[in-house]
């Protein structure tokens, strides 16, 4: 059964820093392109950052775009999404899955709160 749990959110203060994980089992993902997505209360949920299956192309809404940066770690079947220079705004559910997303591998999320 595919897993993709992700963790790393909590509650920072307007600039500063967060580091989300988002540990894949049960597959391999290294040959997917993979995604953070994030949901805030009463909207969809919206792609912010993407990654080539090869990590060689990256995506990255204009919200965040100079602030955030995704990797991943094909050997350990991992995503990261490095979060800088947060803003309120940036406050939301995050959740990674495959780019496009593949509607049964969706986690719990982890929630990011930025104060202001």
């Amino acid at each position: 059964q595919v897993q993709l749990v992700e963790s790393g959110g909590g509650l920072v203060q307007a600039g500063g820093s967060l580091r989300l994980s988002c540990a894949a089992s049960g597959r391999t993902f290294s040959t997917y392109a993979m995604g953070w997505f994030r949901q805030a209360p009463g909207e969809d949920r919206k792609l912010v950052a993407a990654i080539s299956w090869s990590a060689g192309v990256t995506y990255y809404a204009d919200s965040v775009k100079g602030r955030f940066s995704i990797s991943k770690d094909n050997a350990k079947n991992t995503v990261y999404l490095q979060m800088n220079s947060l803003k309120p705004e940036d406050t939301a559910v995050y959740y990674c899955n495959a780019n496009p997303p593949i509607r049964g591998y969706w986690g719990q999320g982890t929630q990011v709160t930025v104060s202001s």
